[in-house]
């Protein structure tokens, strides 16, 4: 049986086709139409259903959620549990619990995301401008909706906007909101779809209504002077640009600097931030400052801590004594997300097409599609009431023989043909005749029909009042005007974004915080940097080096210099007399290669106080040939620590000398041979990289040794060794010429 069992299930495997002799086909595709068929409908979904917010200011998403706590009655309600709220909202949102709670979150006045937040909610929602503080599960928490969701819903079920099945067919909700207020203008909104993008800044509510208003009645209006900036809901301050303002308006793309607003408290010298940026978060500004305490960039913090309570959002920062806090706040501004920019692309979809648009372009497109949603609205209410009037015009013809319908009635067998004796016997249509039989026995009196008769000539004012409002472009326009206006009135606010004007802002300057002094550098062969100030200098002793170093240069500087480190990998490395400790003569000093963070084994061969960039540099190479740059190639306008490709990698550097005026230099090489040159035949390269020219032809196996001016040399018979054209030989040195490195080989 078990035999039996195992050839049944053999039966059924599938054949192998190597077995079979048979090769398995591949279904070869073009990438285009991979593309066309795969990707092009997913990228669309993205950009159309997604990530991208329509005129009325939301994304699908959004819609979903907020309609689903509509029709839970949350809008005059009493709060209910958010888990109860996302499980409902998954009848529309066929997505996980965490992504619907999640855009819930944003949407909550706890979480402080919106200026204007359409949940009402209780509990723990986090805060958009901490990163670390996460917000309590849905179980924990309760919500309904705001206040001013009444201005989202309004007259929604009277066909303002167009309903669509959900995405199994049981129930239908609404393509958009019809908003009595350009919500796409008030509610800051980002989203990331596939090639495309869109990022939304906030405005005021009441400035927002106040704009649209005016621009409605007048379209060349100028929008700036009543909504002069975005709003966000963090606060902080503006840098204002009116330029740069009117741009972004105008396009709909551009960016601008907002910045935290701060106190400063003498009695304990601290400073507190209040208001940060909306694009960063108290631990990222922490984070940022602790790394320049750590390099010692901010020597004037002690201490820096989040203090952030019940009360709001603090970060205070402990003074060490004689900080001036004007200063340290400007050097903050600069260099950590207390100042940061925000960068606008209102990209909105109008009709399902995406479309970036500036202000004004905005503000006509929400002002043709409310009109819309207003003139559909007077048609429901239009139509509405001529049904009724319809129907008490019939039940008017009853009331002329009101004994002739009872009869009719009475006298009617079966009850299919009241209907019809209805309609013969007083002339109405169907509708009319069902309405007078469906009136109750109770009701058959004069004084009710006199009632209902007598509403016909208030109905026939509404409906010619309803049908003038619909031929009246002036009329919608101020029924749009009108609801701004109680908008404004019941839900503006005042503005939390300050505006400071952009020439009013102190630029920090970084060299103006650094004190500054005469110091000394030292730099010596195996790389080791020492400064040290003129009394320490006094003071000391002998320099203090390893066994097996010496001191290769040594330069007066002031503590504001910038320092230019050439090394033997073809790099130049940057950096500032301050950014070192001062030292001592009797210590070995900073090691550069670590300090600088330079390559494994890379070395210095030169360093240099490059001043306002005004030198030029000759480089001398073993193979015997020089450049001459300008030393402004190496002035970069970004803060660049390293420049890479500094100079010709085609032969190793072996010395760097400035050039400050045309002079005769002395080249040695190792065979023994000296020539002296001016520079003034060498001719300025503008590529940093440049080859060079000969300036001496050397013999196998000899390289140029080094590089000195005629003035530091020993040599005396200078036409010897002077040359008027280049390259040239050079003459080999006279024991004359040698001058301290003959005698110190005597006394070897």
């Amino acid at each position: 049986m078990a035999k039996k069992k195992t050839e049944d299930r053999s039966a059924h495997r599938p054949a192998d086709p190597n077995v079979m002799g048979l090769s398995a086909k591949v279904l070869e595709q073009p990438i285009t139409e991979t593309l066309e068929q795969n990707y092009m409908p997913y990228a669309m979904s993205v950009i159309v259903s997604r990530a991208i917010p329509e005129i009325d200011g939301f994304k699908p998403s959004h819609r979903k959620l907020l309609y689903t706590m509509y029709k839970m009655g949350l809008l005059t309600g009493a709060r209910t549990k958010s888990a109860n709220i996302v499980g409902q909202t998954m009848r529309l949102n066929p997505h996980g619990d965490a992504a619907i709670y999640e855009t819930m979150v944003r949407l909550a006045r706890g979480n402080e995301a919106l200026l204007t937040p359409f949940v009402d909610s209780k509990g723990n929602f986090g805060k958009v401008y901490s990163r670390d503080m996460a917000y309590a599960a849905s179980r924990y928490t309760e919500a309904k909706l705001s206040g001013i969701c009444a201005e989202l819903f309004r007259d929604i079920d009277k066909e303002t906007v167009d309903f669509v099945d959900n995405y199994d067919g049981s129930m239908t909700e609404p393509t958009l909101f019809p908003t009595t207020f350009p919500n796409v203008l008030v509610s800051s909104n980002m989203g990331i779809a596939v090639g495309m993008a869109s990022q939304i800044c906030g405005f005021n509510l009441a400035e927002v209504c106040r704009t649209t208003s005016e621009y409605i009645k007048d379209p060349e209006f100028d929008i700036l002077s009543t909504m002069p900036a975005p709003d966000f809901p963090t606060g902080g301050e503006i840098i204002y640009d009116a330029r740069e303002m009117a741009e972004i308006y105008r396009t709909g793309r551009g960016s601008f600097k907002v910045r935290a607003r701060w106190r400063h408290l003498p009695k304990e010298n601290v400073i507190e931030i209040y208001e940060i940026p909306y694009s960063t978060t108290v631990e990222a500004i922490i984070d940022k400052a602790a790394e320049l305490i750590k390099a010692g960039k901010l020597k004037e913090i002690s201490d820096m801590r989040d203090e952030t309570d019940l009360s709001g959002l603090k970060i205070a920062i402990d003074l060490k004594r004689g900080t001036d806090p004007e200063k340290l706040m400007q050097k903050l501004f600069r260099s950590t997300p207390l100042m940061d920019s925000f960068g606008c692309n209102f990209n909105i979809l109008i009709a399902g097409y995406p479309r970036v648009m500036g202000v004004r372009e905005i503000l006509d497109e929400w002002t043709a599609w409310r009109t819309d949603c207003v003139k559909r609205r007077i048609f429901h209410d239009l139509t509405k009431k001529k049904e009724k009037l319809h129907l008490l015009n019939g039940l008017k013809k009853i009331l002329l023989d009101i004994d002739k319908a009872i009869t009719i009635i009475r006298n009617t067998e079966r009850e299919a043909y009241v209907v019809p004796n209805l309609m013969i016997g007083f002339g109405i249509d169907q509708i009319q005749a069902e309405y007078v039989a469906e009136i109750r026995l109770r009701n058959i009196n004069r004084e009710y029909i006199l009632k209902r008769v007598e509403e016909t000539e208030a109905l026939e004012k509404d409906i010619a009042e309803l049908e003038d409002i619909l031929a009246s472009r002036r009329r919608v326009r101020k029924i749009i005007i009108d609801e701004l206006a109680q908008v404004e009135k019941k839900y503006g606010e005042v503005r939390k974004t300050g505006i400071v004007y952009a020439h009013e802002v102190q630029e920090y300057s970084e060299q103006e915080s650094v004190e500054d002094y005469p110091v000394t550098l030292f730099l010596s062969h195996g790389g080791y940097f020492k400064k040290i100030t003129p009394q320490s200098l006094r003071m000391s002793g002998e320099q203090k080096y390893k066994e097996d170093d010496g001191p290769m240069q040594s330069f007066e500087c002031t503590n504001r210099s910038e320092l230019l480190f050439f090394t033997d990998r073809q790099q130049v490395y940057k950096s500032r007399v301050s950014d070192f400790e001062d030292g001592k003569a009797s210590l070995l000093g900073i090691y550069l290669p670590s300090q600088l963070g330079m390559d494994e084994g890379e070395s210095v061969l030169h360093m240099l106080c490059p001043g306002d960039y005004s030198k030029q540099l000759l480089l001398f190479f073993e193979n015997g040939k020089a450049a001459r740059i300008p030393m402004e190639a190496y002035a970069t306008k970004t803060n660049r620590k390293r420049l890479t490709g500094a100079y010709s990698d085609k032969s190793p550097l072996r010395c760097v000398l400035e050039l400050t005026e045309e002079r005769e230099l002395a080249v040695f090489t190792t065979e023994g041979r000296a020539l002296v040159f001016s520079t003034a035949l060498l001719q300025p390269k503008t590529s940093r990289t440049t080859q060079g020219v000969g300036i001496i032809t050397l013999k196998p196996k000899y390289r140029l040794d080094y590089v000195r001016p005629l003035e530091e040399t020993a040599i005396k018979n200078v036409s010897r060794y002077r040359v008027r054209s280049l390259p040239a030989a050079g003459a080999l040195l006279r024991d004359e010429d040698r001058g301290e490195q003959q005698l110190s080989m005597m006394e070897e």
